[in-house]
């Protein structure tokens, strides 16, 4: 079968096309056949060795995928054999388990049941960036720890960067969960974007008055903050955070040090949580795969430029131009597309 494989850090220059023995399934695991590899942000950062520890050993990049079942290991009901799959984490913890891959072996939870009416495309583009969202969408204090409809009924969200890949599954989960949804971008190209994610309201957070057209459409405040870019927005997340809110931020885009108003994050009692997918707690990870799945099943999560998420696909020997479409901030959802039925 046909790879991409790494066996040093570095730039797209590393990612070589490969011959690979087919891999079998041991106890618990299944085999997909690949239809769809995502790319995220967190793909090329542990390429570059940005995110690695330890020793560099050959790796198959890429986190999230989707395809079909073609063989299970023991313990695994064989009637999974045909299902199509949605795959999140698929190379954590696992070198070979990247889904640049025609075929890749993993634990069974991480394929997970997608629907007929749900394309490749869109299962490709769940996982990190649709858990993140869910994560930063259920640690405010007094919940709630799952989402459905209804499950943010009253609240109002912030999401910063409405038209990157979290932002966008963080609209569409939000606006799913019955919250108002308030989104942030740098310009009319994004801001259009996230309108047709489902954003109630855009605001340029480049615009003087960013604090105050927020407040004006929230004017108790924001809940829930997912922020992209803490560096950037601190000071505006705090103009319009409402008493006990929470700004969850899963990425340091504009930089790594965040300088923090003290008193008026204290007097709020607003909290920064920090959130990265790899130590989310399993009860969490668990729960945010079951509430993606059941938003995927109502139509609530889309793809493409309609849904505020321009797709750009390249096949799996241009996994290169992938990585870097991704690197230089590409708008949208990169894919590889790894082969066909």
């Amino acid at each position: 079968m046909k790879a991409i494989v790494y066996t040093q850090h570095g730039g797209t220059d590393v990612l070589t096309l490969a011959e690979r023995p087919v891999p079998e399934p041991g106890p618990g695991e299944v085999r997909v056949r690949v239809r769809v590899s995502g790319v995220n942000p967190t793909d090329w950062k542990t390429r570059r060795g940005l995110t690695a520890t330890g020793e560099q050993v050959e790796q198959v990049p890429n986190q999230d995928g989707s395809g079909v079942v073609d063989a299970v290991g023991e313990g695994v009901d064989p009637a999974r054999v045909g299902e199509r799959v949605w795959l999140w984490l698929a190379a954590h913890g696992r070198p070979n388990g990247g889904t640049a891959q025609e075929y890749v072996v993993l634990p069974e939870r991480h394929a997970v049941a997608l629907p007929d009416n749900a394309s490749y495309e869109l299962g490709a583009a769940l996982g990190v960036p649709a858990l993140t969202a869910h994560r930063c969408l259920t640690v405010a204090d007094g919940g709630p720890a799952r989402l459905a409809p209804g499950a943010l009924d009253g609240r109002t969200v912030l999401v910063a960067g409405g038209a990157g890949a979290v932002g966008n599954a963080a609209i569409q989960l939000a606006r799913w969960a019955g919250a108002t949804v308030v989104a942030t971008v740098s310009g009319p190209r994004k801001a259009a974007l996230a309108k047709a994610a489902g954003a109630h309201h855009v605001v340029n957070y480049r615009d003087q008055d960013a604090a105050q057209q927020i407040r004006a459409v929230a004017p108790d405040g924001v809940g829930i903050v997912v922020e992209v870019s803490p560096a950037v927005n601190a000071g505006l997340d705090v103009a319009v955070a409402a008493p006990n809110a929470v700004v969850a931020f899963y990425a340091n885009n504009g930089g790594d040090t965040v300088t923090l108003p003290v008193r008026a994050s204290m007097s709020p009692n607003l909290r920064w949580q920090g959130v990265l997918l790899y130590t989310v707690p399993e009860e969490a990870l668990a729960h945010a795969v079951a509430d993606v799945s059941a938003a995927v099943a109502d139509g609530a999560l889309r793809v493409g430029e309609e849904a505020g998420l321009p797709l750009h696909r390249y096949p799996l020997d241009k996994t290169a131009d992938a990585h870097a479409a991704v690197e230089g901030n590409a708008v949208g959802k990169v894919l590889v597309e790894v082969s066909a039925d």
